[in-house]
């Protein structure tokens, strides 16, 4: 692994490298808005079996915290990705390969829409991964779905059970990593499977300010514009609705796999089916 922080963006951004050095590049953008790539991790590594996987901290989260009072936007975080594409030599002719994960996968759409109107390089495919919602209107209805599933018998009896458990007061660390387990739990499929999942933060006054940016969004129109090859890869039980999901890949012609027995972290719930996906469709030709 390589890691350090970027010289070429208005605030030092954290970085790291994995994989072969002279392996085809991924750009790898993590979701949030206002979380850091290390919850991708470990298992997201797979793929730097076959290429060189380079990630980042987007501006607000993890290493990447800045002190500055400027509202963080998706435009910035868009023209942040710009400035790491150059830093990184990945505006070539053929352009980078984005792979997006939840809030990153709309990120890179929103990315590749602007791009050609804003002088960002363009890139040459896009790899969606359990992709945000694509309207206000699916992002209400994916908080609903989730606060639904944190009311759920089988979470509030986990609950209970660390509650009553005296964990607290025996291992502290242990107790504040099963809080976490549980917060996250409502995401899965099967909840208990919230245990393999790496913990993270989210800092919320950039979450707040990046989805009040995007206001009462519909990224529909943009989607139909963008003309590069695409993968849509989405859990059955997802609480993100499968709508989106499927409009996604209606809007970019890219074909949409749906993984059963898969909520939101198909990297932890279905890792095998999901880098078989992304491989198939890195390996293949591009579709005319």
């Amino acid at each position: 692994m390589d890691s350090g922080f970027t010289t070429q963006t208005p605030i030092p951004l954290f970085w790291r490298a994995d994989g072969p050095a002279g392996a085809p590049p991924l750009l790898l953008l993590h979701g949030g808005p206002g979380a850091h790539h290390d919850y991708l991790y470990p298992q997201m590594l797979a793929l730097a079996a076959r290429h060189r996987v380079i990630t980042y901290d987007q501006r607000g989260g993890g290493q990447s915290r800045t002190d500055d009072p400027t509202p963080i936007t998706w435009e910035v975080q868009a023209a942040d990705l710009s400035s790491v594409i150059r830093e990184f030599g990945l505006d070539t002719e053929s352009g980078p390969t984005l792979v997006g994960y939840s809030w990153g996968a709309l990120l890179a759409m929103l990315y590749a829409g602007h791009a050609a109107t804003r002088g960002w390089p363009v890139p040459s495919r896009l790899v969606l991964i359990s992709p945000a919602p694509i309207t206000r209107a699916w992002r209400a209805e994916f908080e609903t779905a989730l606060a639904e599933r944190g009311r759920s018998e089988v979470i509030a009896t986990m609950r209970e059970a660390l509650a009553t458990s005296g964990l607290r007061e025996r291992d502290p660390a242990a107790y504040r990593q099963r809080g976490f387990e549980l917060s996250v739990a409502g995401y899965f499929a099967d909840p208990t499977r919230a245990t393999a999942l790496t913990p993270f933060r989210v800092t919320g006054k950039v979450q707040q300010s990046v989805w009040e940016s995007l206001g009462d969004f519909d990224l529909r129109p943009l989607l139909r514009a963008i003309t590069i090859p695409a993968i849509v890869i989405h859990g059955r039980e997802d609480p993100i609705p499968l709508a989106s999901a499927e409009e996604v890949a209606t809007c970019l012609r890219a074909p949409l796999v749906v993984l059963d027995a898969c909520g939101h972290v198909p990297y932890v719930e279905q890792p095998h089916r999901l880098f078989s996906a992304i491989t198939h469709f890195l390996e293949s030709p591009p579709s005319p």
